[in-house]
């Protein structure tokens, strides 16, 4: 929906950066008070309510409409099928903690990552890495490469693989675009397992003799239950893949045929529901808890978002963001520090409102524009615990089985500052 010609008071905007102010300053300074998803729901709709009044009497319901319907209803559709699928996966064992096995770990999490999702991938993995590592005396690292990898890097490939690829598809990318953005997933993902696997060969040397031997000698083998639950995941790639314009032209013919695609979603949640045992997952610790927390939080960013999306469609070309290594960094900065997926949003409609596109155009931008922004997006949501939502809950889970993880800052110092950045800045240079 175009409408450059709306003139959108800057107030309007205070709403959207209180409430991505928010979400990374709260869980800082006031953890306890934050962990509680129902204070999460109060400051989303305490923010709200502002923009709700001021689009309702401006005239512009009909962009809330758009806002809610078209992007936060199949969003959270999308993230909650999988949340639900994955969580019926159960993966067990405890194998020897040798460094070509824990690289193998993280590439198998790195492939996983595009087709279930980061957070899927992340909440599977991220237990049985832990387990066949407890006899080890370090191994932080391992969790901090688990993030960068598993948690973010990998997912580059599919919509499914992150939020902002799906906003982003949902935008007009059609689903096999993605795999345009092979070239940076594998450069970026190899080259973080080579740096991990020398890291983890030095830390190896320095474990205790005893550590050593007790790793060889605690064996169990990789179990995997709730198998029919990969049924239900391909269903919900095949959904997002061919239930779109490009394959059923009607769907075109009215954006509500589009929810077809969200039916068939929604069905295959139900039915990993229904055909995996509540022991099953329980015993993989699973709780309605983190999509509650998506869906509160993003119910505040996609309303206080709209006024911030009309002022940058009608304003782009005055805000001095026009080249694509601008867009990569500031895309970047962003997604580090507030969430990557209004981020990915944000910049996207920057883009549209610069006007003329240099060709080949997808998603209404330059392909270029594009690419560096779903790129941007995804690879630096690795940088804090704040950029993409499974980075706090894989910390969770390791802080959960007493690994001392590094706090907000010294993560970046110790972790994502000299370690990603580096790669990420020679991913600008090679290939955008």
């Amino acid at each position: 929906m175009e409408h450059t010609s709306i003139s959108v008071p800057l107030i309007t905007l205070v709403p959207f950066i209180l409430m991505l102010g928010s979400i990374a300053v709260f869980p800082i300074f006031f953890n306890h008070w934050w962990e509680h998803n129902t204070n999460k729901l109060i400051v989303a709709v305490v923010l709200s309510i502002p923009i709700l009044i001021y689009l309702f009497s401006a005239g512009l319901a009909v962009e809330l409409e758009h806002a809610m319907l078209f992007d936060y209803v199949p969003f959270l559709i999308l993230l909650g099928a999988l949340f639900t699928i994955t969580g019926g996966i159960l993966l067990t064992g405890d194998i020897e903690a040798k460094p070509s096995i824990n690289t193998l770990f993280l590439g198998i999490g790195a492939l996983l990552a595009s087709f279930m999702g980061t957070t899927g991938a992340a909440m599977l993995l991220i237990r049985p890495v832990i387990q066949t590592n407890k006899e080890r005396k370090f191994k932080v690292h391992t969790i901090l490469f688990f993030i960068g990898i598993v948690a973010n890097c990998g997912g580059l490939l599919t919509p499914l693989g992150d939020p902002p690829l799906f906003m982003m598809y949902l935008r007009g990318a059609p689903f096999m675009w993605f795999l345009h953005l092979f070239p940076e997933w594998l450069f970026t993902n190899i080259a973080l397992l080579i740096v991990y696997y020398f890291v983890d060969s030095y830390y190896h040397k320095k474990e205790p003799v005893k550590a050593l031997l007790r790793d060889k000698t605690n064996i169990k083998p990789i179990k995997i239950q709730g198998n029919i639950n990969f049924l239900f995941l391909l269903g919900v790639v095949l959904s997002v893949a061919f239930i779109n314009p490009q394959y059923m032209p009607f769907i075109a013919s009215n954006h509500y045929f589009g929810f077809i695609r969200e039916g068939v979603i929604v069905l295959m949640a139900g039915l990993s529901l229904l055909f995996t045992t509540n022991l099953l997952r329980t015993e993989n610790n699973f709780t309605w808890e983190p999509i509650k927390e998506v869906a509160y939080l993003f119910l505040g960013i996609f309303i206080t978002m709209v006024p911030c999306l009309l002022f940058l469609k009608a304003n782009a070309a005055h805000l001095g963001v026009t080249e694509p290594t601008q867009f990569y960094y500031y895309t970047g900065l962003l997604s580090s520090f507030l969430d990557n997926t209004p981020t990915a949003v944000t910049f996207h409609s920057l883009a549209l409102g610069l006007g003329t596109q240099v060709p080949p155009i997808v998603a209404g931008i330059s392909e270029h524009l594009l690419k560096v922004i779903s790129v941007s997006a995804v690879f630096f949501g690795s940088m804090t615990y704040i950029g993409n939502g499974p980075n706090f809950m894989v910390k969770a889970v390791a802080e959960e089985n007493d690994i001392e993880m590094p706090s907000f800052f010294a993560y970046m110092f110790k972790f994502s500052l000299p370690v990603l950045l580096p790669i990420f800045i020679i991913v600008d240079l090679l290939f955008l």
